[in-house]
């Protein structure tokens, strides 16, 4: 039996064994639905090489992206109450959030990481849409303050990516309550006199375009993002009228005065730099104070 074990039967196993090939070796593009081979989509960082379209990115690979160098140091999240309102529909809430938290690895929708851009300190929060449709809860608005705060500690700019549903409903009121706590912490950082960069994603919608996704220094959207408060059904039933073509689309509200720039994922980072940069080459380094003016009186009065 020595030759069948040795020799026949892996032969046979060859024969019968199904063919494993990798899963998900093509992706379909969700606008134009041309097949992707998923290679060619990673190296053009989730846009489609057919019609452009900007498919979701993960954060960490937004962030390697993004930083100097790919380095990066992600924060820890501020510890909140979980289902404080032990909130139940079809599923409990915290089963909900396991969930989440088991499919992305991460504890909530966003994710906070500070580094440079151009040699520019920078904090960046980026939203995981995959998180619960980056719904914002008690644990975002804090991670928001937190981060705004840090970027004040450090004397850096604030960059959001926002790519959200609105406030998360299980939350009820406390979720509501992040939009004010978040515009309070942007206030601050505004105060301190650092820049805060806004960037939305698609899509950007809900109590996050109604907060700190608007109120950015400048103002910048993905092509094709869609960016609005209510969706765009709503809106059609509520004032019983078609709305124009491209509404709540990036281009749109470009055009509208809404936004400052739309700019592609691959050109983001060039620009971002670009804009730190000029908003922040008059700032003094750390330790460096700037030159005080000349008072008139001082220059007209004799040596």
């Amino acid at each position: 039996m020595s030759w069948l074990s040795d020799l026949g039967l892996p032969k046979i196993r060859d024969l019968v064994r199904k063919t494993q090939t990798q899963e998900n070796l093509w992706d379909k593009c969700p606008s134009c639905e041309q097949m992707i081979f998923h290679r060619d989509l990673e190296a053009a960082m989730n846009i489609c090489t057919h019609c452009g379209f900007h498919m979701r990115i993960a954060p960490a690979v937004r962030l390697r992206a993004l930083f100097d160098d790919s380095a990066f140091t992600v924060i820890e999240l501020p510890a909140v109450a979980v289902d404080p309102l032990r909130f139940r529909d079809r599923k409990r809430y915290a089963d909900r959030l396991k969930d989440a938290q088991s499919k992305t690895g991460e504890r909530e929708a966003i994710v906070v990481a500070h580094g440079t851009i151009g040699s520019r300190p920078v904090v960046c929060a980026v939203f995981n849409f995959d998180f619960m449709g980056g719904s914002m809860g008690t644990g975002v608005g804090e991670a928001i303050v937190a981060a705004a705060r840090l970027a004040k500690l450090q004397g850096g700019a604030l960059i959001v990516f926002s790519a959200s549903g609105g406030a998360r409903m299980q939350e009820g009121i406390l979720s509501l309550m992040q939009m004010a706590r978040t515009t309070a912490a942007i206030a601050e950082l505004k105060e301190a006199g650092l820049p805060y960069i806004s960037v939305m994603t698609n899509p950007t919608t809900g109590g996050v375009t109604a907060s700190f996704a608007m109120l950015g220094d400048v103002s910048v959207a993905e092509p094709g993002a869609i960016i609005g408060f209510a969706g765009a059904r709503v809106i059609e039933e509520t004032i019983r009228e078609k709305l124009p073509e491209g509404f709540q689309r990036a281009e749109y509200l470009l055009e509208h005065g809404m936004l400052d720039m739309v700019v592609s994922r691959t050109e983001l980072r060039d620009r971002l730099a670009a804009i730190l940069n000029h908003l922040m080459s008059a700032r003094p380094q750390q330790g460096e104070l700037l030159p005080v003016p000349a008072n008139d009186a001082d220059q007209a009065a004799p040596a």
